[in-house]
């Protein structure tokens, strides 16, 4: 048999590599989709064959033909990187240099007090726990539905959230308003489970390869996700069946529905409620270290961007049109006093004539 029938094909590589990195399903599926659009665009040509001139070729058609943003442009430029750096084991500088989009920089969507207490009250069952949640807590909509059981601590009022955003591990408050609540939907949870066990199924998914180290543990109580999807689905890379989390486009077609429930003329998303979080966390007053630490950010320039949206921002800064408003309302003052002060000294001549006989009275003037 000869080599090209027994090499595996290109994508294949590709999904080998990424999970060799244990990089998530969904990037799987993002870099694979990138790929396949590189070949489409190039007439189905090899990577091997191309180089940095029709990778900026693909680049610059995302950019000008398809209009995305710049940060899509570069999840294509990453994906196609990661392609010949790690597949076909080829240096980019090889190829000269591939132009990046400049990602800008964008103030976060906040809500106000008000909003946010709207917002959650429009919010039923589940879905609001989630969002008040979110909330309270400041958690990304992923690290949300990927709470497990154990991960909430009731006794020290905490929640370990488990590989963040750059693997890292962190805790965030609980909120005493939500334990009650939280602990109805484990109940709820943990009968569904029970039902589920007695069907032949009740594994849930355990990262790491902790399910061949411990075999049972998949179908422990203890490692059920706090908000398990409605329906079993069968895992795409194992093909075990089981019950995975929610989905986070339910949490956000809810928001999407609440958000024109309670009249908000703002583009609410899941991560509008940790922006709100943290700004209203520094209105409060609190150290810009606590909220950077409650957030998960490596870097506190991440976290400086809230204190642009926050009352202590650019609502503290006094304008020149207040200064120019203000001169304006003292000149309409002062117009109105003048006319007022000019009538009065007519009125005080014309009593002064009236009383030294040069002008007749007016109720002795004859018709």
């Amino acid at each position: 048999m000869s080599n090209t029938q027994t090499r595996p094909k290109l994508l294949d590589q590709l999904r080998a590599e990424v999970r060799l990195r244990h990089y998530s399903i969904r990037t799987e599926r993002s870099y694979c989709d990138w790929v396949k659009r590189y070949c489409r665009y190039h007439k189905f040509r090899h990577p091997q064959e191309m180089g940095a001139h029709e990778i900026n070729q693909f680049l610059s058609h995302l950019a000008s033909d398809c209009d995305v943003a710049a940060s899509t442009q570069n999840q294509a430029c990453c994906a196609i990187v990661f392609l010949y750096k790690n597949v076909l084991k080829k240096e980019i500088k090889e190829f000269g240099d591939v132009v990046r989009a400049k990602k800008p920089k964008k103030l976060p969507v906040v809500l106000s007090l008000d909003e946010t207490a709207r917002l959650l009250a429009n919010l039923d069952g589940v879905q609001r726990i989630m969002g008040e949640l979110m909330y309270a807590t400041g958690i990304r909509i992923i690290e949300l539905v990927r709470l497990r059981v154990k991960d909430i601590d009731f006794d020290r009022q905490q929640l370990a959230v488990r590989e963040g955003k750059g693997k890292v591990d962190r805790m965030a408050p609980l909120p005493p308003e939500l334990v009650n609540d939280l602990k109805r939907q484990l109940r709820r949870v943990k009968t569904r489970h029970e039902q589920d066990l007695e069907e032949g199924y009740g594994e849930v998914y355990l990262p790491n390869a902790l399910a061949k180290k411990y075999p049972n543990a998949a179908k422990e109580w203890c490692w059920q996700y706090v908000f398990p999807s409605c329906k079993r689905s069968v895992d795409p890379r194992s093909g075990v069946t089981r019950r995975h989390h929610v989905y986070e486009s339910v949490m956000q077609k809810a928001l999407k529905k609440a958000t024109h429930e309670a009249g908000i003329n703002k583009m609410v998303h899941a991560h509008s409620l940790r922006h709100s979080f943290a700004t209203h966390l520094l209105e409060q007053g609190r150290d810009i270290r606590t909220v950077q630490e409650l957030l998960g950010h490596k870097d506190v320039r991440t976290t400086q961007i809230y204190t642009h949206v926050t009352n202590q921002g650019a609502q503290a800064i006094q304008t020149p049109l207040t200064q120019a408003r203000a001169l304006q309302r003292k000149q309409r003052v002062g117009d109105i006093v003048s006319v007022l002060v000019d009538g009065f000294s007519r009125l005080r001549a014309r009593i002064a004539k009236i009383s030294a006989g040069a002008v007749p009275h007016p109720h002795e003037v004859t018709p």
